[in-house]
């Protein structure tokens, strides 16, 4: 027996009734770091600390009162105190046997430092694991074998609109649009069965689907992790909407910069072609001067050459390939005058108004392309509006900042001075705002036009490192936008770069955000929300509607105007006042502002906020409506 206890690798104490040790093995030795014949003899207390000293001594009080010994049979984990002072954790057994009719108690002592160390450095990993799941900008959910969705973290809760709670327990398959659903079955029966990993560790374009029913394009990653009941994946899912969208632009840059590139060399060789024909022309019409008939035929050929020149001219302005001589501009004095022109030019059922920013920055580039440029807008406009209308030319300070550019690759983010012609005609769709700047492209009749006139004004403002961009809405009217390069030195009084974020106003109220296009609606919440504001996000009337409808506090609404089907945010507006008298209201939209002015379907004192918007500019608009008087009554 003594050489079992000696040679055991836990370690082995036996004590008496009274808690004298009367053994102490070589591995309590190592463990305590006393040697055995300093501890036999002495009480066994001496290898506590003093929380548990007294324990025991309550333990044995009890066995000597009543005869129980609670402690006998029962392994439980206490605290070692070795010969330096230092305690570790360990698991205690301890039994009992008679020795002469006497109580001799003996413990077994297992060290447990190791598994504590162990069980706390997993308890760090998944701490850590955790803290990076949590904050990671994609999506990572985890399913088990039957697809059951076990983990869904913050990044997916943004993505696809649900909480955690909501999908932990479910089908990952609610996730998906209808025609994914079978083929995510597909794949898990085909994995299970074959062990053909068709998805898993391949990363792969798909379709998710929101809670609202909407789906956006998204990258999805799957790996696999074995655990004792049964194989768990992992998807990574990272959102593409914007990439996608920067690909549509950029593929429509490119497309245009390609067909710039075409037009200006036929427009070259044209010209060379026309030079001759005109001069010719002009030497039979010389020659020809007895006979008249003859001399008409060449002067028609003059004629027709010219025009050909004209069109040609304007393939070279869409090119970017004509002659520019920039200069700084006044565009408030170029659209006073220009607006005079106008009106004796167009048609007497057609308004001219303008609307001409103060403190307006000089633009810099060629004056009498700018002049041609807003003189086609407003020959389209008339167009437009074949039963008369109203066309505002509008001046301002602009900024086409990061966020514009993420989604506008070919702009330089940067101060520009902003003209824009408005007209309450009747719209486009969008299939035909995509290619309006196209040369060649119209939708008049044959022989109506030639379809370079918007491009013309492509060019130039591309020419002049420029931007110009068309809102539109079938019904409602058409805003063409031209941002042009500032010149002059730059303003002493201007915020600092990367101050502006600081001096924006802040708060605190609750606003409701109704934005049908997610890629706006994601932007504007995450801003608003830097701001301090707690935001309810909509994507449509209706559902701002039942957000209204409930007890939830709203300070305001920040609606787009132009939203499809349903409730647009004039009517949201009224309606959410008619209910919430004293609802605060803050309108925005990229289309044609000036013409829902005009037409008077804006409410009266309503505050609207053009887009393109840069945080500075939202800041101020929400803190100016918020702190501003209470909505009319009238």
């Amino acid at each position: 027996m003594k050489a079992v206890v000696d040679t055991a690798v836990d370690g082995v104490i036996l004590i008496d009734a009274q808690g004298t040790v009367l053994r102490f093995n070589p591995a309590c030795e190592k463990l305590f770091g006393f040697f055995a014949a300093e501890v036999v003899g002495q009480n066994v207390k001496m290898l506590m600390p003093a929380p548990f000293r007294d324990e025991h001594d309550a333990y044995l009080t009890n066995y000597h009162r009543t005869g129980e010994a609670k402690i006998i049979g029962v392994g439980r984990e206490v605290v070692g105190q070795r010969k330096d002072g230092s305690t570790f954790p360990m698991d205690l057994s301890v039994g009992e046997t008679k020795d002469d009719g006497e109580s001799i108690f003996v413990g077994i002592i297992h060290d447990l430092t190791e598994r504590k160390r162990s069980e706390q450095a997993v308890r760090e990993a998944v701490q850590r694991l955790k803290a990076v799941v949590d904050t990671a900008v994609d999506g990572v959910i985890l399913i088990d074998a039957r697809g059951l969705v076990m983990m869904f973290n913050p990044a997916c809760e943004a993505l696809f609109g649900y909480g955690a709670a909501e999908v932990v327990g479910q089908n990952v398959k609610m996730l998906m649009p209808p025609h994914f659903r079978d083929e995510h079955d597909r794949y898990i029966s085909n994995y299970l069965s074959t062990h053909v990993p068709k998805i898993i560790g391949i990363g792969r374009e798909v379709l998710g689907q929101r809670k609202d029913g909407t789906t956006f394009p998204m990258d999805l990653s799957v790996g696999e992790a074995i655990q004792n009941d049964g194989p768990v994946f992992v998807g990574i899912i990272h959102d593409l909407t914007g990439r996608k969208r920067t690909e549509e632009q950029l593929v429509q840059a490119q497309k245009m910069e390609a067909v710039g590139q075409l037009s200006g060399g036929i427009a070259h060789d044209f010209n060379n072609l026309l030079t001759v024909i005109i001069g010719n022309a002009e030497t039979l019409s010389e020659v020809l001067k007895a006979r008249p008939d003859l001399r008409r035929q060449a002067e028609a050929i003059i004629a027709a050459g010219e025009r050909g020149a004209e069109l040609t001219q304007r393939l070279l302005a869409f090119s970017r390939r004509q002659t520019l001589i920039p200069s700084q501009i006044d565009c408030n004095q170029l659209v006073d005058k220009m607006s005079r022109l106008l009106r004796r030019t167009l048609r007497e059922d057609i308004e001219i108004a303008t609307a001409l920013e103060t403190g307006l920055t000089p633009a810099f580039a060629d004056p009498a392309q700018l002049e041609s440029a807003i003189l086609n807008l407003a020959l389209n406009a008339q167009d437009a509006m074949p039963g008369g209308g109203c066309i505002t030319i509008a001046t301002a300070n602009a900024v086409l900042d990061e966020h514009y550019q993420a989604t506008h690759p070919e702009v330089l983010a940067g101060d520009y001075a902003m003209v824009a012609v408005t007209d309450d005609g009747e719209g486009m769709p969008p299939d035909v705002v995509t290619r309006v700047f196209e040369p060649f492209f119209t939708t008049k009749e044959v022989g109506k036009g030639s379809g370079l006139g918007l491009s013309m004004v492509y060019g130039f403002v591309k020419q002049s490192n420029g931007h110009v961009a068309v809102y539109s809405e079938l019904g409602l009217g058409t805003t063409v936008r031209i941002y042009l390069p500032v010149g002059g030195k730059a303003d002493s009084s201007a915020v600092p770069a990367g101050k502006e974020e600081l001096l924006a106003p802040r708060g605190q109220e609750i606003l409701l955000v109704v934005e049908d296009d997610d890629f706006v609606r994601g932007h504007a919440v995450s801003v608003i929300r830097s701001l301090g504001y707690q935001v309810i996000a909509s994507s449509d009337g209706d559902d701002a509607m039942k957000q209204l409808q409930t007890d939830t506090v709203i300070d305001l609404l920040f609606t787009d105007i132009v939203m499809p089907g349903g409730i647009n945010g004039i009517e949201l507006a009224e309606r959410a006042q008619r209910l919430r008298p004293e609802l605060k209201v803050l309108l925005t939209s990229g289309y044609a502002l000036d013409s829902l002015g005009s037409r008077r379907q804006l409410p009266p004192g309503t505050t609207v906020l053009n887009k393109p918007y840069r945080k500075t500019e939202l800041a101020q608009r929400i803190r100016d409506t918020l702190d501003g008087p209470p909505p009319s009554s009238d």
